[in-house]
C-alpha cells in the first residue's frame, strides 16, 4: 500500500532500494504516528473537515492501535511502505472510509517531521533520567573517596596531587554541561511541524496552535518552508548534545583503561567485570570500558555524518533526510547502554588507598614546596628557583602532608553539593511535565469532545 499511488506499478527494485531500512526505523516511530494523527483530528473537527462522531470513531480506534503497539502487537505489513500508511489502512479496515480521512490537511513530510520530534522529546527524556542516575553515583563515589590521593598529570606526567575525590566529580559536573546542552538541543525538538504539510502549508484552515497545545509543545515552527529545512538540523543538533554525554563517557572509560593497568594500579575491577584471553592465563581486560570509550566515539561521529548528509541540500524535502534515521534513531539506545553500564561498574569499581606511597610521586608535591616558601616570604620565582635546584640536585624532600587546599573545587572543597544544586537546576528547566501531562490528556478518552 502506498498512500501516493496513481495507478501505475514502480518498479520492485526501486521500491526495495528506496524503501530500504524504513520499515524498522519507523516501528520506532509507530506510538507517535498515533498520538500525532490524535492531535491532528482533534483540530480537524475544530474547522468543520470531520465531524464529531467521526471524530470519536477515530480517536476511539486510534487508542486501540495504540495499546496494541505498546504491547507489541503491531507490525507494518511487507507490501506497506511506511507506519503512516500501515496507521491509516488499520483504521479504514476497521472504521471504513472515514479513516481516510485524517490525511487531511497533513503530508508525509510533516508527519514523520512530527513522528521525529516527538519521538527526540521521548528520548531525551530517558536519556536525562539515565545521566542523572550516573551522575549521582559519580557524586557519590566523590564523596566517598573524598579523602583519597591520587596523582594528577600534565602530558601524561606526573604533574601534582589529586583525589578520587576530585577524579569521580569531575565527571559529574562534567555531565551538568553536557544536559545543559542537550537541554538546548530539546528545546530546537519541542517546536511543533505539524501542519507545515509537504513544506509550503495548506489552503485549508488549519490551527497549528491548538495541535501545539494539544502535543505539549513549547512553541511552534512558524515558517512552513523552515519546519520542512530544519529537517535533518533537527537531528544535527541533537545528535551534538548525544556526542557530548559520549565525549565525557569515552575521556573517563579512558582514564579507566588507564587507571586499571597495571602500571599504575590505581583502580580495580572485579573479576566478573573483566573478560579474559585465550592465550594469556593472567589477563583481565576492561573490556567494558574499552567499548564504552568506542561507542562514545561512534557517537561523537553522528552530527558529522548527519552533516555531510544534509550539506549540498537546497531548501525543501529530499529523500536524502531518510537515511539520517538508520544511524540517528538507534543512537539514543546506544548512549543508554553505556550510560547503564559505566553506573554498573562504576558502582563496583575498587580503588587503590595507598597510591601515593609509591616513590615514582615523589616530586608530585613540589609545587606545595613552592608555596610554603612564598607564605615564608620569598617571592614565587625566587621560590620556584630553589625547590628546582633541590631537585636537580637530589636534596628536594617533599611530602604529602604539606597538601592543604581549601579553595572552591579543591580537594579539601570539592563543592559537591553546589554540583548537584546545578545539575538539579538543569534537569528541572526541561518541563518534562507539561509533556506527559499534555499527552496523558490526548490519550484519554474522556478527553474526545462529546
Amino acid at each position: 500500500m502506498k498512500l501516493w499511488t496513481k495507478g501505475f506499478e514502480v518498479s520492485k527494485e526501486i521500491v526495495k532500494f528506496t524503501v530500504g531500512k524504513d520499515r524498522e526505523m519507523d516501528a520506532m516511530m509507530a506510538e507517535f504516528d498515533v498520538i500525532g494523527s490524535l492531535a491532528h483530528i482533534r483540530m480537524l473537527e475544530t474547522i468543520g473537515l470531520l465531524s464529531r462522531d467521526e471524530l470519536s470513531l477515530l480517536s476511539t480506534e486510534l487508542l486501540h492501535i495504540l495499546d496494541e503497539i505498546r504491547d507489541g502487537k503491531f507490525s507494518i505489513e511487507a507490501d506497506v511502505e511506511d507506519v503512516h500508511s500501515q496507521v491509516e489502512l488499520l483504521l479504514t479496515r476497521r472504521v471504513g472510509e472515514v479513516g481516510k480521512k485524517i490525511h487531511s490537511g497533513r503530508s508525509r513530510n510533516d508527519q514523520v517531521l512530527l513522528d521525529l520530534k516527538l519521538f527526540i522529546r521521548s528520548r531525551i527524556a530517558g536519556t536525562v533520567e539515565a545521566t542523572k542516575a550516573l551522575f549521582d553515583s559519580l557524586l557519590s563515589l566523590s564523596e566517598k573517596h573524598k579523602n583519597v590521593m591520587m596523582p594528577g598529570y600534565t602530558h601524561y606526567q606526573v604533574a601534582m596531587p589529586s583525589s578520587f575525590g576530585l577524579w569521580f566529580g569531575s565527571w559529574a559536573e562534567s555531565l551538568v554541561d553536557d544536559l545543559i546542552q542537550l537541554q538546548a538541543a530539546y528545546r530546537v525538538a519541542n517546536k511543533n511541524p505539524l501542519g507545515s504539510a509537504a513544506g509550503y502549508g495548506s489552503s485549508f484552515p488549519l490551527n497549528r496552535s491548538l495541535t501545539t497545545e494539544l502535543l505539549g509543545f513549547e512553541t511552534l515552527n512558524y515558517n512552513v518552508v523552515y519546519a520542512q529545512t530544519g529537517r535533518g538540523k533537527t537531528e544535527r543538533v541533537v545528535a551534538q548534545a548525544l556526542g557530548s554525554i559520549g565525549s565525557t563517557l569515552g575521556k573517563m572509560a579512558q582514564d579507566i583503561c588507564l587507571f586499571t593497568n597495571q602500571n599504575y594500579g590505581f583502580m580495580k575491577l572485579p573479576d566478573e567485570l573483566t573478560t579474559g584471553s585465550s592465550i594469556m592465563p593472567h589477563k583481565k581486560n576492561p573490556d567494558v570500558f574499552e567499548l564504552v570509550r568506542a561507542k562514545a566515539n561512534k557517537l561523537s561521529a553522528l552530527a558529522n555524518e548527519i552533516s555531510l548528509i544534509t550539506g549540498n541540500l537546497s531548501s525543501g524535502y529530499h529523500r536524502d533526510l531518510q537515511l539520517i534515521k538508520e544511524s540517528f534513531m538507534p543512537a539514543f539506545d546506544e548512549l543508554l547502554a553505556c550510560l547503564h553500564i559505566s553506573r554498573y561498574a562504576l558502582e563496583q569499581i575498587e580503588v587503590n588507598p595507598d597510591i601515593l606511597s609509591d616513590e615514582r610521586y615523589r616530586y608530585l608535591f613540589s609545587v606545595e614546596a613552592v608555596n610554603q616558601l612564598v607564605l615564608e616570604g620569598a617571592s614565587f620565582r625566587d621560590a620556584y628557583r630553589s625547590v628546582g635546584e633541590q631537585i636537580q640536585n637530589g636534596t628536594y624532600q617533599g611530602s604529602a602532608a604539606e597538601v592543604s587546599y581549601t579553595h572552591e573545587g579543591s580537594i579539601g572543597n570539592l563543592c559537591n553539593a553546589e554540583i548537584r544544586q546545578e545539575m538539579e537546576k538543569v534537569v528541572g528547566s526541561f518541563g518534562f511535565e507539561k509533556v506527559e501531562s499534555a499527552l496523558q490528556k490526548l490519550c484519554r478518552p474522556q478527553t474526545i469532545p462529546a
